[in-house]
């Protein structure tokens, strides 16, 4: 079949499997296989596939109707300007969280030493080491497979672009793992924070491919916020920023627990391009 046949068949398959997006999802996996642009497609649609590319890309469409991510399939999501590895054991980088980093490079731009919680594939970390100014960033998660894919990000990314950051992970529960005396100008985290009961409603994709301790925030989806805030205390600068990416309906629960707490003042949340509390955020202050 030629370029034209095989990517109508894709659409057709994945179309029969109700999956999202199933034009798309069938261009990219052709893509992927056969290294052809869109310009090439359109200008030699008609062009025949070499034998071991079809069956290939019979293989990954095969995968992707199994509800398999098309990201776990190609091994690569973009994310703000850059494109990162993923893999089964981290989220996939979402276009909300890159909301997060934008309103975190206008409002925390620049510091001394940066830390990035639940850090996944290292989306949030690196991207404020590339687009940001702080001379170090940190970066922590419980899981070591996580850790392994976030590493592997850094290892390409700060190696093929400028950065004046220094680079370090911990493993371990939130900050368990962070020496006590260090102290950050800015805290980011988008920690799990979906309702448990929530979990089993999600998408086939999100619910069977990606992490659910990446996923799941316990009873009310608040647990790990309480926590984060109660804890940043010790380690954020007089002064300095926590940010979190939070759920659409969590902005006036983020209030409530900022305010909880007299050290954190200038309480911010604010929305997605959708209109949706996406983003939480505060600045602390050190009680004289």
């Amino acid at each position: 079949m030629n370029a034209k046949e095989w990517v109508s068949w894709g659409t057709s398959q994945l179309e029969e499997q109700q999956i999202n997006d199933a034009p798309l999802d069938a261009w990219y996996l052709f893509e992927f296989v056969t290294s052809m642009s869109r310009i090439d497609f359109l200008l030699d649609g008609d062009k025949e596939i070499k034998e071991e590319q079809g069956k290939r890309y019979e293989q990954l469409i095969k995968k992707r109707k199994e509800h398999i991510p098309l990201q776990h399939l190609t091994g690569v999501q973009e994310f703000m300007g850059y494109e990162f590895f993923v893999n089964e054991n981290v989220l996939i980088p979402r276009q909300d969280t890159e909301t997060v980093i934008e309103e975190v490079l206008k409002t925390a731009p620049s510091g001394e030493k940066m830390l990035d919680v639940c850090t996944g594939s290292g989306c949030i970390a690196l991207s404020i080491a590339l687009l940001g100014n702080y001379k170090e960033v940190v970066a922590t998660d419980l899981s070591n497979e996580a850790l392994f894919v976030a590493k592997k990000n850094a290892e390409r990314l700060l190696k093929e672009n400028e950065t004046n950051s220094f680079v370090r992970f911990y493993q371990g529960d939130l900050f368990e793992s962070i020496p006590k005396e260090e102290k950050f100008d800015l805290i980011v985290s988008n920690p799990p924070y979906i309702e448990t009961k929530e979990c089993e409603k999600l998408m086939p994709e999100v619910k069977d491919h990606e992490p659910m301790m990446a996923l799941d925030g316990r009873e009310d989806g608040l647990y790990f916020y309480r926590r984060i805030v109660k804890e940043a205390r010790q380690y954020l600068t007089d002064g300095g920023w926590l940010f979190f990416e939070i759920g659409y309906n969590q902005g006036s629960a983020l209030q409530e627990i900022f305010s909880s707490y007299k050290e954190y003042e200038d309480i911010q949340i604010k929305k997605d391009l959708a209109g949706l509390d996406r983003i939480a955020a505060a600045r602390y202050k050190k009680i004289k």
